[in-house]
């Protein structure tokens, strides 16, 4: 590099860089540069970085391992190991196993392995087990005059780098880890500053003048210093490093964003318990409880409390009526014998449409309105790509006279378009135990193909009579809301919704 440009880079200095140049004549080590300096680590890192996007210094880390003492191996280190206390404690003669344990200061913890380290070592015998009274042999004679393996460890100067310790130290290590804060093993990383050649030139013709001024003061300006001032030119092209801000989890923020979408089209939002009973889960949804749905291996059952207290004992009468014989809608229901005790069961939430349950039965219910909820749900499944066992799922109903599945149809499509943002759409056939029709939209995923987003259809006349009191048309839907989020947020993994993972949380796509 010429003279002419090394005085160019160098006039553009930050004071911290500055600050930092001349020291590295004298020091690589980064600690070694922060100790002469006088300097805090963040200015003379930000330096260093400065320095080596200008070619004045190359930095260089390295990973090592160390192993390090913990409060107990520091204390074990001055005071002895608790074996070492215990052989110095029955050198001169055997002794009950009470008697040692008070004499060398040992806790129940501690004198339990002591007892089982020593004897694997051969430095004690048993010499009356109905009394616990134990004596030193010869071998343990010997490890008290010099230090057992462990205690000799202890004694060395630590931190101790892992790649330079003996096959038996190692061994020493992983044995010493099994031991309540006596070592541990640490990951640091050594950062290294060295000056480049036109680093060292700058430093050697002291182009760092301290004359060099960074930013314009009132004084300066008062006194009219600044015409004189040798000011310092900014580099307006210099990569600046990327900031990280403070922002709403990706898949929080999407949920957001549903929860606003679904008002803005008029709907109202709808809450209800994670621990519910059979009766709202279910029951109320005209799902018989001889249901395979009903099986351990698909609902979460809550161990304690067994069962709910609080249930409407008059809706439960109509439900169970439903169940076992229509309730006067025409239906002859499912025709078997309505179990209360059943329906009284605490389970974990498995859908939201107990959410619509609630709100059906409630007395605030509009008609017509629309309503919608976002919950936790919960249900066994094997966790992949595609499933978890622990999900979000968004629920809605809309309420009028009547209600055709045209108009289901219809609301189906609108929600792949305005929150999947895709036409890739299809409604097909299906079944759910409290609608009729019933239908499942699937949209198609860039990476996973066609995937189900929503199980729908129109309640049931044996489930909307016992809740709302008389007849009315219900469109109803359940959105798989943590697929839809991974059209929207670009994944190929459901399981990455919920990730901790930082690289991901800070470059996850923005909803738009």
């Amino acid at each position: 590099m010429s003279n002419d440009k090394t005085e160019e880079i160098a006039g553009s200095l930050h004071r911290l860089e500055r600050a930092v140049l001349p020291h590295l004549e004298k020091h690589s080590a980064v600690s070694d540069i922060i100790a002469a300096s006088r300097m805090q680590e963040v200015e003379v890192m930000r330096a260093l970085n400065w320095l080596q996007n200008k070619g004045l210094v190359k930095v260089t880390e390295a990973i090592e391992e160390l192993v390090v003492l913990g409060e107990n191996g520091k204390a074990y280190a001055k005071t002895k190991m608790p074996e070492m206390r215990f052989l110095n404690t029955v050198k001169n003669k055997p002794l009950p196993l009470a008697e040692i344990k008070k004499a060398a200061g040992l806790n129940d913890d501690e004198i339990g392995a002591n007892i089982g380290s020593l004897m694997r070592m051969k430095a004690i015998e048993d010499v009356a087990a109905a009394e616990k009274t134990f004596r030193i042999t010869e071998t343990g004679k010997k490890l008290s005059d010099g230090g057992t393996p462990a205690q000799r460890f202890l004694s060395r100067k630590f931190p101790l780098k892992v790649n330079e310790l003996s096959p038996e130290e190692k061994a020493l290590v992983s044995e010493l880890k099994k031991r309540k804060d006596v070592i541990r093993e640490d990951v640091v990383k050594n950062r290294t500053a060295a000056l480049t050649g036109p680093g060292k030139e700058a430093a050697r013709k002291s182009l760092t003048s301290a004359q060099t001024v960074d930013q314009l003061t009132p004084e300066m300006l008062a006194t009219g210093s600044w015409e004189k001032a040798s000011f310092r030119p900014y580099n307006l092209a210099t990569q600046a490093p990327r900031a990280f801000f403070g922002k709403l989890q990706p898949y929080r923020e999407f949920l957001e964003e549903v929860r606003e979408k679904f008002a803005a089209l008029g709907f109202e939002e709808m809450t209800g318990p994670i621990i519910e009973s059979e009766f709202w889960n279910m029951d109320a949804l005209f799902m018989p409880q001889f249901h395979s749905a009903r099986d351990i291996h698909d609902a979460y059952y809550v161990k304690e409390p067994k069962s709910a207290t609080d249930l409407p004992q008059q809706l439960v009468k109509k439900v169970k009526s439903a169940h076992e014989n229509g309730f006067g809608t025409g239906s002859r229901g499912w025709r078997y014998q309505f179990s209360e005790e059943k329906t009284a069961r605490l389970i974990m939430r498995s859908q939201t449409t107990a959410c619509s349950a609630r709100k059906l039965a409630s007395a605030d219910l509009k008609i017509p309105g629309k309503y919608f909820a976002i919950g936790r749900c919960f249900r066994y499944d094997v966790i992949d790509a595609k499933h978890l066992a622990d999900f979000n799922q968004v629920e809605g109903i809309v309420v009028e006279e009547k209600m055709n599945l045209r108009q289901l149809i219809g609301l189906l499509k609108l929600f792949a378009r305005e929150f999947c943002g895709t036409d890739q759409v299809k409604v097909v056939p299906s079944y759910f135990p409290f609608t009729e029709p019933s239908a499942s939209l699937y949209a198609k995923h860039p990476q996973l193909g066609w995937m189900e987003l929503a199980g729908a259809g129109i309640f049931r006349p044996e489930m909307v009579k016992p809740l709302v009191g008389r007849q009315a048309g219900v469109l109803a839907w359940g959105i798989g809301i943590d697929r839809i989020a991974m059209f929207k947020l670009g994944l190929n993994d459901i399981r990455q919704l919920f990730s901790h993972d930082l690289n991901f949380l800070r470059n996850a796509r923005v909803i738009a």
